[in-house]
């Protein structure tokens, strides 16, 4: 596979999801350009105080994260590698008059699109999964941060990424191995999507992701793991309290949910 191979492949795939994310009940933009937050529990509890600082959103997808850190009073750049759901997030910034950017470019070529630091880099829910070599990741995230600033990272678990899509068998190693090359029917928002997209994606292990933090010399505050997702994302599950999804044949048994803060 040629290096940027992956790039295209997935690029072309997220550009056609967000055109059916953008329309789905999962992501309610109705109601997001209504006012709603976006934002969940766990990454509120980490966020800090938002009013005035700068924040650089990594692998935004059409930025309605993005676009609530700015109502709540941030100043925030968005990257995202799909250019559909860019020009989506630019025209909400520019529809709700917010004080928001967005960048299109792949996010280890990020060094030549911005020359900024930043109080803040934050990144959630499935992003790493698309990304070959967390060393570079995490290079990025420390080059960006302001000396004292925090970086806050909200993930799914990689045990989950170990199963098959129907949770019956352990299909996929725990930690990073070769491409998981897949054709994906549906998407996540919308499941019964009529589209079918090939994927290229990697597991990465925790230790992998706190080792490439911890190589770029920040220092972590918070880990923490969930056994619950905010997300209805995986099939059978079912809602044990309000915004918090488990899956039904494990319960509270496995973790679905990683989070940790680290600051430069």
């Amino acid at each position: 596979m040629a290096a940027n191979d992956y790039v295209d492949t997935n690029k072309k795939a997220w550009n056609v999801k967000t055109l059916f994310h953008v329309s789905s009940l999962f992501y309610n933009q109705a109601d997001f350009l209504a006012g709603k937050n976006s934002l969940n529990e766990i990454e509120l509890k980490f966020r800090g105080d938002v009013p005035g600082k700068k924040i650089l959103h990594l692998q935004c997808h059409f930025g309605q994260d993005t676009l609530s850190l700015a109502r709540m009073g941030a100043h925030v750049t968005g990257v995202d590698f799909s250019d559909v759901a860019i020009n989506i997030a630019r025209e909400n910034a520019d529809t709700l008059g917010l004080d928001a950017s967005f960048i299109c470019c792949d996010l280890y070529q990020l060094h030549d699109f911005l020359d900024d630091r930043f109080d803040i880099v934050y990144t959630s829910y499935g992003t790493i999964s698309w990304l070959p070599d967390l060393d570079r990741w995490a290079e990025i995230i420390a080059h960006f941060l302001k000396p004292g600033g925090h970086f806050v990272f909200v993930e799914f678990h990689p045990v989950v990424w170990m199963f098959n899509n129907d949770f019956t068998k352990v299909a996929y190693s725990y930690s990073k191995d070769e491409p998981i090359v897949e054709i994906e029917k549906g998407t996540y928002a919308d499941m019964n999507a009529p589209i079918e997209m090939e994927t290229i994606s990697w597991n990465h292990s925790l230790s992998e992701v706190v080792s490439s933090l911890l190589k770029q010399h920040l220092h972590l505050d918070v880990f923490e793991e969930y056994n619950y997702s905010p997300y209805d994302v995986f099939v059978d599950m079912e809602e044990v309290f309000p915004g918090k999804f488990q899956l039904k044949m494990f319960g509270d048994k496995v973790p679905l949910v990683y989070a940790l803060v680290a600051h430069k």
